[in-house]
């Protein structure tokens, strides 16, 4: 499985955060990453997408259907979230946008086995896989971007 976790694009502040926007500095990011994915990802890849508005307009910036997942919304369980997406047995390409601190919890457990501060920059991502090697699990990092580097 390839598992990618996208954080949502710099945003406006707002008291509801739910309905807190992208700046125009958040479009142009989600933008430029959407390019540079759009570029590599398989055209299967499985999209699942906070309902909260920022991340919604982070994943319209790569230009590809999206399923919105609850799961994912802003102060969701690490855990809960990988579950949800099935790490490690489901196969194919997931790409999850979504937020702070959760997908850096996520990033944390899969990279150094535990739950631990991880930060993703805004509109920045990691790309991670699994293989089996000598009959070993790992966990593999194939990139990880930020909108700075496109």
């Amino acid at each position: 499985m390839d598992l990618i976790l996208w954080r949502h694009a710099d945003a406006e502040d707002g008291a509801n955060d739910m309905k807190r926007e992208l700046t125009a500095k958040g479009r142009k990011q989600a933008v430029a990453v959407g390019g540079w994915l759009d570029a590599r990802l398989p055209k299967d890849t499985r999209i699942l997408v906070s309902p909260a508005g920022r991340a919604q307009q982070t994943a319209a910036g790569l230009g590809r259907r999206f399923e919105t997942v609850e799961v994912i919304r802003p102060g969701a369980d690490a855990a809960n979230l990988m579950h949800a997406v099935g790490w490690p047995e489901t196969s194919g390409t997931l790409l999850v946008v979504g937020h702070q601190p959760t997908l850096g919890l996520v990033a944390a457990m899969l990279l150094f086995g535990e739950e631990r501060p991880f930060t993703l920059k805004k509109g920045g991502l990691v790309w991670l896989t699994n293989r089996t090697k000598r009959g070993d699990q790992q966990v593999v990092l194939k990139a990880a971007m930020t909108p700075e580097l496109v």
